[in-house]
């Protein structure tokens, strides 16, 4: 499909710069896919839609502080690196580099007061390289003293917390970006969504390029997605099995938590413990096979996460949704606001998508 069908317009100043200060209390917008239009609620409101037997699945990686700035050793120029991945090799991570073209393998970069230096020993294309981290102590804690959070360019400042970019139940660290729709959920409501009989479960994907990348081609189908970690525990896969066997509904937090459950539903034919690498792009026309529901934020125009929400509601559904959340005020991206998509899907009205 044509990138430019996946495009809208969008104020710069609904794009939110921060996150409110009771995450629950953004606005919801609640679509059926049954019916046509959406009903405009608080994030809150969401119990009122979940059901007992309800599974919710998220996404608990935690975003580490991967934003380093740096000094060339060789030029004395300034340098940014973003960690996207670990890889096997031992202290050796999959970076985004600015102004890659300077880099080249043996290339050096200085970070902090000397504190943490990396090496390139691989080039790749994109403005990708292998740098292996040369430190003293744990590399994590280094991070926390000379990283910054990897916030998305949209976002002007830095947060003063680094918690703010964050959900209240990052757990693994890894990713370069966070799973943002569950920023909208507190310990209370999580509280309160088991009390209801909803089931919680969580699953592991990093996100890296494959979840942020642009879309760079004009036709969608030549895309090709960069791959990312992810994990299903063989609880999980037991508790997640036992729902779909009984026709619970299966809903997922973020677009992250879709491409988990539907790579390793989709490879296996049922949810299986493993741990792997998806490179899945979903987009109009594929088949949902793992998941029922989903909580979502307003996503970039042209992004893989729209052309994913697209699939989920239709195409045309889809911009005429966002195109009122346009007009209504709806605060959009990282720190902006929800919706939550149910309702078995109309194929039959999503024939001109």
């Amino acid at each position: 499909m044509d990138i430019n069908l996946f495009d809208f317009y969008l104020p710069e100043e609904q794009i939110a710069q921060y996150p409110l200060k009771d995450r629950d209390q953004c606005r919801l917008m609640v679509i059926n896919r049954e019916k046509p239009g959406h009903e405009d609620r608080k994030f809150e409101d969401i119990l009122d839609y979940l059901h007992e037997g309800d599974v919710m699945v998220r996404n608990n990686t935690k975003v580490i502080p991967a934003r380093l700035l740096g000094i060339k050793k060789e030029t004395k120029g300034h340098a940014e690196v973003l960690l996207l991945k670990q890889l096997e090799e031992k202290d050796v991570w999959e970076c985004l580099v600015g102004n890659a073209h300077s880099v080249k393998v043996g290339s050096h970069i200085v970070f902090g007061n000397g504190e943490l230096e990396c090496e390139c020993v691989k080039v790749l294309p994109e403005g990708i390289r292998h740098m292996r981290f040369i430190y003293e102590g744990i590399f994590l804690e280094v991070l926390e003293t000379l990283g910054q959070m990897p916030l998305p360019p949209y976002i002007k400042k830095q947060c003063e917390d680094k918690d703010d970019y964050q959900t209240v139940y990052a757990k693994v660290p890894g990713s370069a970006a966070a799973p943002t729709a569950g920023f909208h959920f507190t310990n209370d409501l999580l509280e309160k969504i088991k009390a209801k009989g909803v089931e919680i479960i969580d699953i592991t994907l990093q996100i890296g390029l494959g979840t942020f990348r642009p879309v760079k081609v004009q036709d969608t189908k030549d895309h090709v997605m960069h791959s990312e970690e992810y994990e299903i525990s063989p609880e999980a896969a037991i508790r997640l099995n036992k729902a779909k066997e009984e026709g619970r509904r299966i809903i997922a937090i973020g677009t992250t938590s879709v491409r988990t459950l539907e790579s390793n539903y989709g490879k296996y034919g049922r949810f299986t413990p493993v741990t792997e690498a998806t490179s899945i792009f979903i987009s109009p026309g594929y088949h949902f096979v793992a998941v029922d529901a989903l909580v979502t934020n307003f996503h970039l125009p042209k992004s893989t996460l729209v052309m994913l929400v697209s699939a989920f509601m239709g195409r045309n559904t889809t911009l005429k949704n966002y195109a009122d959340a346009v007009s209504l005020g709806y605060r959009f991206f990282s720190f902006g606001d929800a919706m939550f998509i149910y309702g078995r899907y109309n194929e039959d009205n999503a024939m001109d998508d």
